[in-house]
């Protein structure tokens, strides 16, 4: 099909597919004249992949790069793959980043034995969100905040769960890696109504 076809099956306006095409996140079509180039379904799958990183992910255009590059070149075990997609996430600049987390929250971390000490970049943003909620008056004690964090022990079941159903480890990477940046939104969405199952019976 034509980019024109192309935006009309998928959704997307010809002038955001040409600005995938120059950005390198839509491979290109096959050249058919100097003019016209044919996109088949793969061009499809990786159009509605970017913009769902892009539009309900809120993932940023370099973000999409390194997704696209760990998809493109999975690694061969499923533990691996978990810690590329949370390295994808994450981004080189905050993996690099040398400020070290906030020892009281190492410290919960620690306590929960779950042996993820090293995983310094996710501790750092865990250490930021925990500083920034008690600096604005939010009362977060160690206890309630070992609490949160076996509540999405059994979050993260289903999830590994959900990606150990793939069929290779392509399809994997693809599963941990939407399934973080695009289920984030209805985890929040389900904690709201929770929240107000769990407060209805309640005096």
């Amino acid at each position: 099909m034509r980019i024109s076809e192309l935006a009309e099956v998928s959704g997307v306006p010809v002038h955001t597919l040409k600005y995938y095409l120059r950005e390198g996140l839509l491979m290109p079509g096959v050249p058919v004249s100097r003019t016209r180039a044919d996109y088949g379904p793969e061009h499809l799958t990786r159009v509605h992949l970017v913009r769902a990183l892009v539009e309900h992910g809120g993932v940023g255009i370099a973000g999409v790069h390194r997704i696209l590059e760990a998809l493109d070149s999975p690694p061969p075990s499923r533990h691996e793959l978990l810690g590329v997609a949370h390295g994808t996430l994450v981004g080189p600049a905050e993996a690099q980043d040398a400020t070290p987390p906030d020892p009281a929250v190492t410290a919960v971390v620690a306590a929960l034995g779950w042996g993820v000490e090293d995983c310094v970049p996710v501790v750092r943003r865990l250490s930021e969100a925990v500083v920034r909620a008690r600096a604005a008056g939010v009362e977060l004690p160690d206890e309630d905040l070992l609490r949160y964090a076996e509540a999405m022990r059994a979050v993260a079941r289903v999830d590994l769960d959900v990606a150990g159903r793939a069929r290779s480890a392509e399809e994997a990477m693809r599963t941990v890696v939407l399934g973080t940046v695009l289920v984030d939104p209805v985890l929040v969405v389900l904690r709201r109504l929770a929240q107000e199952a769990e407060s209805a019976t309640r005096p």
